[in-house]
């Protein structure tokens, strides 16, 4: 058995404490307890009292244990960082209801704290009652989440290409907050600033930002990073950007887009800002507007199209924070060219050389009738030509087969005047004389 020993100062002070601090009803049991407990006192060797620290977010449960190993029935106290007693024993004489007992036996005095406040912050002492007495101490950190999270940016309404700031703070947290800044999906870096007052710390972090036409409408975040705070906790502003008009020249008409003589042309400007452009004019550049155009709004027509149209055509759109135009150069081209489809003519000829002739003519221009409306006018007076090169040909080989087929021929009246002795006769003998010389006709063509 273990030998007995009085109790030491330090024990008989703190017992003496806990018995002033303790409600009447229990003071007469605790002073009870300590004289029993002073009557003999283990010499504690091979024990050993131990304890954790513990880190509580505010308003949340703390939980105090402190534990022996091969315990042998020394008595076990708990005592608050003004080294007042929360615990003797199963006993608490502290008058305060948020401790709670949650387990007391020979090894291990468990305690719970609820509703956490910053001013529980600190060292609690575990004692055993052996000789020597043992003391461990667990410290309780108490985390404080932001109370506050803000945003505030410098200017509603920015104009693109300028230079805003944007401030965040996140006050009265424990420990500091950290502070990320994003712009839609893309971290940025800003610059932080901390102030420290009664344990307590507020961050201001600063952020400058260059905008630009596309980020109107994004959102810019500030996101903190605290022990404290589960999840994401962040708020957001949106960027209102205002910038100058963006102008496009749309050709509605003609469809195939290529201008000719004789069409229609008309065009269409989209031009898009903020704010939104009211006044969408059309100039023609370095001359005067057509008399036949016509300008409807955004729209340009002009009918009848002809090449003292050629030019650039400038589509102009203004707003407050400036101007902006696009341009379309017009040229009219020529119509399309038609050639009326070639006659047949029918020639009756002996002559195997000129139907050969005939009939190369008249494929070729049967072949290219589809193909001639589109060609230019140097093709067709190339082709014209060729024509007037081939008929002056014909020509040329007909004359000199007339030429070779060239014979004599005689009237009625020669054709007696070998027999006859005057001019009468020999037109009698003729007349008599066709019977008797069918075969010796001849026609000429």
């Amino acid at each position: 058995m273990a030998s007995a020993v009085l109790p030491s100062g330090p024990q008989c002070a703190a017992a003496a404490a806990a018995a002033a601090a303790a409600p009447p009803g229990l003071r007469l049991r605790l002073l009870l307890l300590l004289l029993s407990a002073a009557a003999l006192i283990p010499t504690g060797d091979g024990q050993n009292l131990f304890t954790k620290d513990v880190t509580v977010i505010e308003g949340e449960v703390a939980t105090i244990s402190c534990q022996v190993n091969k315990s042998d029935d020394s008595v076990i106290q708990l005592l608050n960082p003004n080294r007042q007693t929360i615990y003797f024993r199963d006993f608490r004489p502290l008058k305060d209801s948020r401790f709670q007992l949650l387990n007391f036996s020979s090894s291990e005095l468990k305690v719970s704290l609820t509703n956490v406040s910053i001013s529980d912050e600190g060292r609690y002492f575990c004692q055993l009652y052996t000789d020597p007495p043992q003391e461990s101490y667990t410290t309780i950190t108490v985390l404080v989440p932001p109370r506050n999270l803000m945003i505030d940016i410098q200017k509603d309404t920015a104009v693109e290409g300028e230079e805003i700031e944007v401030n965040c703070t996140a006050m009265a947290s424990k420990p500091a907050t950290t502070i990320r800044w994003f712009k839609g999906n893309k971290e940025l870096k800003g610059k932080s600033e901390v102030e420290e007052w009664s344990d307590m710390y507020t961050v201001t972090s600063q952020l400058m930002l260059k905008v630009h036409k596309e980020d109107d409408g994004v959102p810019v975040i500030c996101q903190v990073e605290h022990p404290a705070v589960t999840g994401n906790l962040q708020t957001q502003r949106y960027l209102e950007v205002q910038y100058k008009p963006q102008v496009h020249i749309q050709m509605t008409y003609p469809l195939q887009g290529l201008t000719r003589e004789g069409d229609a042309l008309e065009l269409t400007c989209e031009a898009i800002g903020k704010p939104q452009p009211v006044m969408v004019t059309w100039v023609r550049v370095d001359d005067e507007m057509p008399q036949h155009a016509v300008l409807s709004g955004p729209n340009l027509f002009i009918n009848n199209l002809n090449k003292t149209d050629n030019g650039t055509y400038r589509c102009e759109a203004s707003n407050i924070v400036g101007k902006a135009h696009s341009d379309y150069m017009l040229y009219v081209y020529d119509p399309p060219t038609t050639i009326p489809p070639p006659t047949t003519t029918t020639t009756t000829t002996t002559t195997t050389t000129s139907t050969t002739i005939l009939t190369i003519i008249t494929d070729s221009r049967a072949g290219e009738e589809g193909s001639i409306r589109a060609v230019d006018h140097a093709v067709i007076g190339g082709v014209v030509a060729v024509v007037v090169f081939a008929m002056l040909c014909l020509l040329i080989i007909l004359g000199r087969y007339f030429a070779r087929h060239k014979g004599t021929y005689f009237t009625h009246e020669a054709k007696g005047a070998d027999d006859a002795a005057d001019a009468d006769t020999a037109i009698i003998n003729a007349e008599g004389g066709q019977n008797n010389s069918e075969e010796k006709k001849e026609y000429f063509i």
